[in-house]
């Protein structure tokens, strides 16, 4: 693996606008992503040719290496984030197809679905992420701390939104449950969560069983 490289944003600063400002997206990813991809590097340096994925250095460090686990899970974390978004004023399109079939059939609505993602977004305590997975083939909900990545812990991300201070602080100050309502009524990309769980259901049985041991996404996916 070469050293890693800060994501370009999929969209321009001020396209989150008005649930996360032009300020709040450059230093966000500008200053927090850059610094965590400048960290890895730092830590990690030509030992980074041993990893074939970002993916693997993170599960390998998790067992390791506390520093290089959190830098390099946040990283990954913000490379997610960035496309579980897209502009404003396009319009948070519902998802389609087999995912709102899953979603009917694993949470009763996609209403019951944000609700829970709301509520355990706002009562998460400290820094962390929450985030849309596939648990077991099942649609839910999940958090992670600090910058635990959820396919550690054996999940399949479909979307997550960021819940450290610097991702909604500047624009919403205290109001965590401002930011969540405005990112899922206003931001959310389930088209991105759509071709992961159509991913994700093409390479069936074995992902069933191998959920989250080898992550289909990297973080060139779908830019």
């Amino acid at each position: 693996m070469q050293p890693l490289t800060l994501m370009p944003l999929p969209y321009p600063e001020d396209a989150l606008a008005p649930v996360t400002s032009a300020q709040t997206l450059k230093f966000h990813h500008g200053a927090h992503h850059a610094a965590y991809v400048k960290k890895v590097n730092d830590l990690v340096g030509a030992d980074l040719a041993r990893y074939e994925s970002l993916e693997q250095l993170i599960e390998d460090a998790a067992q390791s290496r506390e520093d290089v686990f959190n830098n390099a899970g946040q990283v990954w974390n913000h490379d997610f984030f960035w496309q579980s978004m897209r502009p404003a004023a396009q319009g948070t399109r519902g998802p389609q197809g087999a995912l709102a079939e899953a979603i009917e059939r694993d949470c009763g609505s996609l209403e019951k679905l944000v609700a829970d993602a709301l509520s355990r977004g706002e009562k998460h305590f400290g820094s962390g992420w929450v985030w849309i997975v596939l648990n077991g083939g099942k649609v839910s909900v999940a958090s992670t701390a600090n910058g635990r990545p959820a396919f550690v812990d054996g999940l399949y991300p479909l979307l997550v939104c960021d819940l450290w201070e610097h991702a909604y602080y500047l624009d919403h100050q205290n109001k965590r449950r401002a930011f969540l309502e405005g990112f899922f009524a206003q931001l959310a990309n389930w088209e991105f969560a759509q071709r992961r769980y159509e991913a994700h259901e093409a390479t069936r049985p074995q992902a069933r069983r191998e959920l989250g041991a080898t992550p289909t996404y990297t973080s060139g996916d779908a830019r």
